[in-house]
């Protein structure tokens, strides 16, 4: 088994079949029933340039149990703080390692990491992506819902990486989709255009009102209003965002009571998601986080094992 591509760079890059090909190898990691070392005498560079908890631990961990051995490299401390080339560091490293994972701030950092790499390149998260994150939460929907049947709502910031990635998932599977964010805040253009080409026939439906969103939704998710980056539009944005906050108020608008609560973390509590909502028993907010390695072992293994 092997994806179709040499790197994991979107979401929007693989097929539905790579996409249940990741999310069967996932079940059998969390199930324990994958002894090999696929990564044994294998070495996999970590860039990141942001800040990391779940990310960092969860990639070094897998890559620790699958026999490999992490290098965990700040941008800040290479050469590329002094100007070296992505492309230069890419083809440099290369020449090192069995594969590349970074986090960074700019998506066309890691697509030129990519071009330049003769090894695989691993998008840890981009200004535009968070593929390996919402490739969790589909394995965590998988354990509690019918994938085939699921309604996800998505309240919150419609044009962030976590979103882009969902809409993207969801397009190529044929999932039901709601995006509630204010105006001003919905998913890009180029966004649903991209994501009507992966499936003309799904669609992803747009709400500037929370409540109509979350209506018989299955999935409801948020994530921060302040992502990394955008901290000078903190007040802005916390004004803009107060009424798409997940409060019980807001789920009492879902109209069943086996819906479930997902959030990737980190949470600003009392912001976008309240203590008794992330801490309440339709929440599923740390097994999305546990999950986060087991779906990167999958990755790991289908990109540098050999199976």
């Amino acid at each position: 088994m092997k994806l179709k591509n040499k790197d994991l760079i979107s979401i929007a890059d693989l097929s539905r079949e790579d996409i249940q090909t990741i999310l069967e190898l996932t079940k059998k990691f969390k199930q324990k029933k994958i002894a090999e070392l696929p990564l044994k005498n294998k070495t996999v560079a970590m860039i990141f340039e942001k800040p990391s908890t779940r990310t960092r631990v969860s990639f070094e961990v897998a890559i620790y149990q699958l026999g490999g051995y992490p290098i965990v490299l700040n941008a800040s401390e290479m050469q590329l703080s002094r100007g070296e080339t992505i492309a230069d560091t890419a083809k440099t490293l290369s020449r090192y390692v069995d594969a590349i994972a970074i986090r960074s701030y700019s998506h066309s950092n890691v697509v030129e990491l990519a071009k330049n790499s003769s090894v695989p390149v691993i998008n840890m998260l981009t200004d535009r992506e968070h593929p390996c994150q919402v490739l969790a939460d589909l394995f965590t929907i998988s354990e509690k819902k019918d994938l085939k049947n699921v309604k996800i709502a998505f309240v919150g910031d419609g044009n962030n990486n976590v979103t882009n990635s969902l809409i993207f998932a969801c397009s190529i599977l044929g999932m039901s989709l709601n995006v509630a964010s204010p105006v001003g805040y919905e998913p890009k253009k180029e966004i649903l255009n991209l994501a009507s080409k992966l499936n003309p026939k799904n669609k992803i439906n747009l709400f500037n009102n929370p409540k109509e969103a979350v209506k018989n939704a299955d999935v409801v998710y948020t994530d921060v209003w302040v992502s990394m980056g955008a901290e000078d539009e903190r007040e802005e944005r916390k004004k803009a965002f107060k009424d798409f906050q997940l409060n019980n108020g807001l789920l009492k608008c879902v109209g069943k009571k086996d819906y479930i609560v997902m959030h990737c973390l980190p949470a600003h509590r009392g912001e976008e998601i309240t203590d008794d909502v992330i801490d309440g028993k339709n929440s599923v907010v740390f097994d999305q986080a546990e999950n986060r390695l087991h779906v990167q072992k999958a990755i790991l293994y289908l990109l540098l094992g050999e199976i």
